[in-house]
């Protein structure tokens, strides 16, 4: 499906596919182009355990601080050499459809991040069918209140997730951040390959952990929410950042997303957001590419950082 086909009124397209149509738009292992489904998935553990692992061995960082009182509440930082009085901060929240995944295997852009000057933060939350996604966007939310307290002083906060992370990044631009007693300095969001309207979800295999209802669905879909809501700071950004391999229907949550974010004209300002739809890549070397300094993704981030 071309971007031009998709975010057109009144079209659903999910809506008119069959369950196994449906299934297959939202297994993203079955888009790739290099390497088959099972082989994808595994390449993709595999370069995120062994980035955590050379971040943890060479980068100076705090591991498991925790941001609340849960189990599962902890987060990873990861220092550049350099000591800074202000840094900014890149959160990174994790994949794997809110079911799988973890902070100690997603450590993928700390090298590069740092190495330019960048405190890089990897946050856990309770994946299902611990945490339900309200508790999940609860614990995410949480996480960066808890970073804007911990370094008041901080040059900027960066949300970046991929897949389900991705979501709940963007879940973040709907905070009520009043009752967490902080305003974050957030300055900049990177949304890869995100699923931002959670209906079609419910749908498919991925709903049997999840439990989703309808209510649940449109509760937690900020491509629903986000046109209700005005930026804290309007010179924070928003990048929604797609795979040229990614399913049609990430293409379309994508790309819908990002016409919502861009339609809005609030008398207090609107979102700056932009879209890249990045070339030869697939749903996870998205993500895997980020361990390389001269990525495209890795710049564009750098960039908007240091702009």
């Amino acid at each position: 499906m071309a971007i031009s086909d998709v975010g057109l009124p009144g079209e659903v397209p999910w809506k008119k596919m069959s369950a196994e149509e449906l299934e297959s738009q939202y297994c993203p292992s079955q888009w790739g182009v290099r390497l088959r489904a099972e082989e994808a998935l595994r390449t993709y553990s595999q370069i995120g355990i062994e980035a955590t692992r050379r971040a943890r061995a060479t980068r100076k960082s705090l591991l498991h601080v925790p941001y609340g009182d849960g189990e599962g509440e902890k987060l990873d930082i990861y220092f550049p050499d350099e000591a800074a009085e202000a840094l900014p901060f890149f959160l990174f929240f994790h994949g794997g459809y809110w079911q799988s995944g973890s902070k100690d295997e997603s450590a993928f852009m700390v090298d590069p991040l740092t190495a330019q000057g960048v405190a890089v933060v990897i946050v856990a939350y309770d994946i299902a069918p611990k945490g339900t996604l309200d508790q999940m966007v609860d614990q995410v939310t949480r996480s960066v209140a808890f970073v804007q307290k911990r370094y008041p002083s901080n040059e900027g906060i960066y949300l970046c997730g991929h897949s389900a992370g991705a979501h709940l990044a963007a879940m973040m631009l709907l905070a009520n951040w009043t009752k967490h007693g902080v305003t974050p300095n957030l300055k900049g969001f990177f949304l890869m390959s995100g699923v931002f309207d959670l209906e079609p979800i419910m749908y498919t295999s991925q709903n049997i952990a999840l439990q989703l209802t309808l209510e649940d669905a449109q509760r937690n879909s900020p491509q629903l929410k986000v046109a209700q809501v005005q930026p804290v700071d309007p010179t924070c950004r928003v990048l929604v950042v797609v795979g040229q391999f990614d399913s049609p229907e990430f293409h379309r949550q994508s790309w819908e997303f990002y016409q919502v974010l861009s339609a809005q004209t609030l008398c207090q300002g609107e979102w700056k957001a932009s879209f890249e739809q990045l070339h030869d890549v697939d749903h996870f070397e998205i993500v895997e590419n980020l361990t390389q300094k001269d990525n495209v993704l890795t710049q564009i981030i750098l960039k908007t950082i240091f702009q």
